[in-house]
């Protein structure tokens, strides 16, 4: 069957409390079509109509999972209450694709582990690093041989808090489940990605309450130290540190220092420099365009069984999540030398 005969698929959508979900609901493609949207909070769910951002067909999501006929579910809500959104959704054997954290709790990623496994259901999710033109640029140039072998690396996330700006429920216990989760996971996506490596052990990882007096549970400031399977060590900081008044204009939002037997790579998500043992002067990196939506187009051949190289596949977001738990896991019990 040829693409353009294909069938359309279906896609619902549960929950749109954090923006990000409307890079997909927003996303014009002849193959899907929207299906119907569930929010059930009742304050959401009056701003959606006033602002006319979503048509909502439903306030309870077991009502939509029993009326409405759909192939994919995607997921919006709050991040403590995902796991549990994409666990029924695989259960009624329904494709899932989520913003990140698909989920905050290890024994909900097993499940949906499980699930997709069972019933050869895909898994998606929002990471879209891998589709920056920086982080494309340092793939190509780490996967030719630009590095040599890469032995430490340094990464820097830090974001504006924008407190008065984000959702409420951001701050409210129980409903975040960790800035390492929400925020380093971009990173444990792209690294291996970018290298060809894989974490085996986080070695520390920290988080604290350094800048945010008004919610004192809310561990803004995240740290962590992590081994890959080279001996290549990866420091991190995805603190909520960065000035809120600059938003996400900073050079140090997003930069990679990437040291290598033959050189070193400094890139952020403008631009980059590479640096070569045995030049005298530094190469430019000149980031080509990333594709737009690169995320949303992998999940959607996955579930066609049409992937290509590269794309971002379920095992591969089952991975970078686990991952992302365990040095969450790690910073909240002061835990060391875990295993990946």
């Amino acid at each position: 069957m040829n693409k353009g005969t294909e069938k359309k698929l279906r896609m619902a959508f549960m929950g749109f409390r954090h923006g990000h979900i409307f890079s997909v609901y927003k996303a014009k493609r002849a193959d899907v079509e929207i299906a119907g949207a569930c929010e059930e909070h009742a304050e959401t769910r009056a701003a959606l109509k006033k602002s006319a951002q979503a048509e909502i067909t439903h306030e309870n999501y077991e009502k939509m999972l029993d009326e409405l006929d759909f192939d994919i579910l995607a997921v919006g809500d709050y991040y403590a209450r995902r796991g549990a959104i994409l666990i029924e959704a695989l259960k009624r054997g329904k494709h899932v694709i989520s913003d990140k954290p698909i989920c905050v709790r290890l024994a909900e990623l097993d499940e949906i582990e499980n699930l997709a496994r069972q019933k050869r259901l895909a898994v998606g999710c929002q990471l879209d690093q891998r589709s920056g033109g920086t982080t494309l640029a340092m793939r190509d140039l780490i996967r030719a041989g630009a590095l040599g072998e890469i032995h430490a690396i340094a990464c820097n996330g830090q974001h504006p808090l924008n407190y008065r700006a984000r959702p409420g429920w951001y701050f409210e216990e129980g409903k975040h489940g960790g800035t390492i989760n929400d925020i380093a996971i971009h990173a444990f996506n792209s690294i291996p990605w970018m290298t060809g490596l894989r974490f085996v052990r986080v070695n520390a990882a920290r988080n604290w309450n350094a800048r945010l007096k008004e919610a004192p549970h809310f561990k803004d400031a995240a740290q962590f130290m992590l081994t890959m399977d080279n001996g290549c060590g990866v420091l991190g900081d995805v603190s909520y540190f960065a000035p809120d008044s600059f938003g996400y204009s900073l050079p140090q939002y997003w930069r990679f220092t990437i040291w290598g037997s033959a050189g070193l790579i400094e890139a952020n998500h403008k631009d980059g420099i590479l640096y070569r043992n045995g030049e005298k002067e530094p190469r430019p990196i000149l980031p080509p365009p990333g594709p737009a939506g690169f995320y949303f187009d992998s999940f959607l051949r996955e579930i066609r069984g049409q992937s290509a190289a590269g794309d971002l596949m379920t095992a591969e977001v089952i991975e970078s999540s686990r991952n992302t738990l365990l040095t969450q896991k790690a910073a909240d019990e002061n835990l060391h030398d875990v295993a990946l």
